[in-house]
């Protein structure tokens, strides 16, 4: 009996010590997130170990294992009628808002989710009672593209996808068929999704071609840049769940069919110093010295290597590829945007991606609004019904929504 107490104090302590991360003080139900980040990790470890064996890619085994236990089949209330489809052979999950005689037309709002390019779905039960809160509370028709992920394909094939389905979804035949006004559409994402949506709003507004246009853009905690894995937020939070620092460049490595070898050079900046010249044109757009107010640079310094590697850019050129990090493109790619919201969370890497964003559209002439919130932590958005629920997830989620009922 004795020697069972002593095991089960000793598991009961193991269990907490790696359960344990030390958070900042600002950070909401932070017992409530270790517990989250202790299951991600766990999983990611056995997904990590049968890409080690050579049973599966590690991300094929990750999402099997997130479709498994969030995925939900498409189903309507009385309040808003979902359905899956493709448009123009992209999967889509559409969300329609109840009619209401005196609105024959409704708002709309093509949304993508995140999950680093390679995870998640617009079939999961998170992202699917976003998309039905927002058709029900903007009796909007909500398109939840559920673009193809990596290792399936890699960049650019994730942002042709959603090219492809917003064209269609755009044409004025379609438009009709889900009474949607056409003067009225927004686009949204988060995390990878932001950085999809920021992409396929720079390049419908290049096109002269399209009639229609967005509205209104909203980006939440969007993933903008790869240039800077040293920014104030990523040197703040380089540890912080849900996505510490060295994750997010692996996720970025993963995009381009890159290289792990790659990755501690990268986290130091090894991949954009002074000598490689590919990157020099580009280093002032993203001089976050200028670009972030002191309360947020703090005193935390720059880091800008001498010398570093030059091999990455030349075997990962897509590193500097605008379409890829939106927050590098031109002033003229900028000016005349949309609208914008960014919300963006004080424990997150990429923070600054997102504030530095806001200063460059808003030096473009862009409208913007800025939704810092301080308890956040990266992908609170979506974590807001039991058991992971978070109080500051909903209330980032309400802003959210009231923005667009407000704007779009």
């Amino acid at each position: 009996m004795r020697s069972s107490c002593v095991l089960l104090t000793i598991l009961v302590a193991l269990a907490a010590y790696y359960v344990y991360i030390p958070l900042p003080s600002s950070v909401s139900d932070p017992w409530k997130l270790r517990l989250l980040d202790a299951v991600f990790r766990s999983v990611q470890q056995v997904t990590n170990l049968i890409h080690y064996l050579g049973l599966s890619h590690h991300l094929l085994a990750l999402n099997f294992i997130i479709n498994s236990l969030v995925k939900k089949n498409a189903w309507s209330s009385a309040e808003v009628k979902v359905t899956d489809t493709d448009f123009d052979g992209v999967e889509v999950r559409v969300f329609e808002g109840s009619p209401k005689p005196e609105e024959p037309l409704k708002r709309s709002v093509v949304y993508i989710h995140g999950g680093g390019w390679a995870l998640a779905s617009a079939k999961i039960k998170n992202y699917d009672e976003l998309c039905t809160a927002m058709a029900k509370e903007l009796n909007a028709v909500i398109v939840s593209i559920d673009y193809r992920l990596v290792p399936k394909v890699y960049f650019p094939e994730q942002i042709y996808d959603v090219v492809r389905a917003t064209k269609y979804f755009l044409q004025p035949e379609v438009l009709h068929k889900y009474s949607v006004d056409p003067k009225r559409i927004g686009v949204s994402g988060d995390s990878a999704g932001g950085n999809l949506a920021a992409t396929l709003t720079q390049q419908f507004n290049q096109d002269t071609n399209l009639k229609n246009k967005f509205k209104v853009q909203a980006l939440i905690y969007p993933v903008l840049q790869a240039l800077d894995f040293n920014t104030p937020s990523y040197q703040q939070n380089a540890n912080t769940p849900i996505l510490p620092r060295y994750v997010m460049v692996k996720y970025w490595v993963d995009y381009f069919k890159g290289n792990y070898d790659f990755v501690q050079e990268m986290i130091v900046n090894n991949h954009t110093s002074l000598d490689v010249k590919e990157a020099a044109a580009l280093r002032a757009r993203l001089n976050w010295t200028s670009l972030l107010p002191a309360s947020i640079k703090k005193n935390y310094q720059p880091v800008v290597q001498t010398t570093g590697n030059a091999r990455i850019i030349q075997k990962i050129p897509q590193l500097l590829d605008a379409r890829s990090a939106p927050l590098i493109a031109d002033q003229e790619v900028l000016q005349g945007l949309p609208k914008t919201y960014l919300l963006t969370c004080e424990n997150d890497v990429v923070r600054d991606d997102g504030i530095m964003y806001a200063k460059r559209l808003e030096s473009a002439g862009v409208e913007v609004t800025l939704d810092h919130f301080e308890g956040c932590f990266h992908g609170c958005m979506i974590f807001t019904s039991w058991p992971i629920n978070f109080s500051v997830g909903i209330q980032a989620q309400n802003s959210y929504i009231k923005w667009l009922d407000q704007n779009l």
